[in-house]
């Protein structure tokens, strides 16, 4: 292939790659497209989860691994004049290709209407009403703690991690109707992560891989995280795009269950989030609060925060920065704040 037949297809698919952003963009303000894309998402999903279930690692773990090396390729082939051109090339392609599954199959889900819209009420969040919540779910963590089961040190471990996954699928088909009318497809396909070791320095706790609907989640995370997190993610599986919309869900499926270990796990992660919320307000509350934690709790606090302390590093730094970009772009919020997972909670909770 000549040098001239090269441009000319660079830019072609340079720009059928804007015509997609073009696309897209306006089939998001469609509310009739957006509800076609929820349809097809119902459709795909139970297809997806069944076609990569039952392999025992995480298939999409190995597909991005594939790609990266594949991308680390050719940029290393930008540095050979004979192969640039064709490089380049192959980029715009590999990244139009991407781009059209990844909206295809996830991207629109951003869209759907939030769930704040289905609550009765929607006040905004006040503090006095989280602090009173908060002590609510401080005597509920305490209570449940004394069920949960302990190692050597004293701290909470999970004893049966299948039992708790085969739980939240069991609550999936528990929401309420008004909130979630999404099927259930009841097929267990959640994952740890291949990539455990780099996670834990990244601060990300799990994700869902929208090309397999694979839900990934860090084994190496203290117990405490776990169960929520699983239920999180399995959230993102039912359709639910928005992170702080599958917390919520994910809260929903676990507050109610009758696995203390998923239980204690939702309702830590409640109050961690209630005094997240309140601290900038009230940290004199917070410290309260943290001061009456039962000593099971302190001792699971603990091992939190050293678990962070010695996996803190610069990868933590840019992946939060680049997830809080990746979240603004995608009508969510930042990272850093939890208000309307709180709002959802408040509302919910009258």
């Amino acid at each position: 292939m000549n040098s001239t037949k090269i441009i000319y297809k660079k830019r072609s698919w340079a720009g059928l790659l804007l015509a997609q952003f073009l696309l897209f963009y306006l089939f998001s303000k469609s509310s009739l497209m957006i509800s076609f894309f929820e349809n097809f998402f119902e459709f795909q999903k139970g297809f997806h989860q069944i076609l990569f279930s039952w392999i025992p690692f995480s298939v999409g773990d190995l597909l991005y691994f594939i790609l990266g090396g594949f991308i680390v390729y050719l940029f290393i082939s930008l540095f050979n004049k004979k192969r640039r051109n064709g490089s380049l090339l192959k980029m715009l392609i590999m990244v139009n290709i991407f781009y059209f599954v990844y909206q295809i199959f996830w991207g629109m889900m951003y869209f759907q209407t939030p769930i704040i819209k289905k609550l009765s009420s929607q006040e905004k969040p006040e503090t006095e009403k989280a602090k009173k919540l908060a002590l609510r779910y401080l005597e509920k963590c305490k209570l449940t703690r004394e069920s949960v089961h302990e190692d050597q040190k004293g701290v909470f471990m999970i004893t049966d991690l299948k039992s708790i996954q085969q739980e939240i699928l069991q609550q999936q088909a528990k929401l309420p109707h008004y909130i979630s009318d999404k099927t259930t497809t009841q097929i267990l396909a959640i994952k740890p992560s291949l990539f455990k070791n780099v996670m834990s320095f990244t601060g990300i706790l799990g994700y869902y891989n929208p090309f397999t609907a694979e839900a990934q989640y860090n084994s190496e995370l203290p117990s405490i995280f776990i169960p929520f997190t699983t239920a999180h993610e399995s959230s993102h599986q039912l359709g639910f795009a928005r992170e702080q919309e599958a917390n919520f869900v994910g809260y929903l499926i676990g507050i109610n269950s009758s696995n203390t270990d998923l239980r204690y796990s939702t309702e830590y992660f409640t109050l961690k989030s209630l005094l997240r919320f309140i601290v900038e307000e009230d940290p004199e509350f917070v410290k309260s609060v943290l001061t009456n934690y039962s000593s099971a709790m302190k001792r699971d606090r603990i091992y939190e925060k050293k678990f962070a302390f010695t996996h803190q590093g610069w990868l933590d730094d840019f992946f939060g920065y680049t997830n809080n970009l990746f979240l603004k772009s995608n009508q969510q919020e930042g990272s850093v704040t939890y208000s309307y997972f709180i709002d959802l909670l408040l509302n919910y909770e009258k």
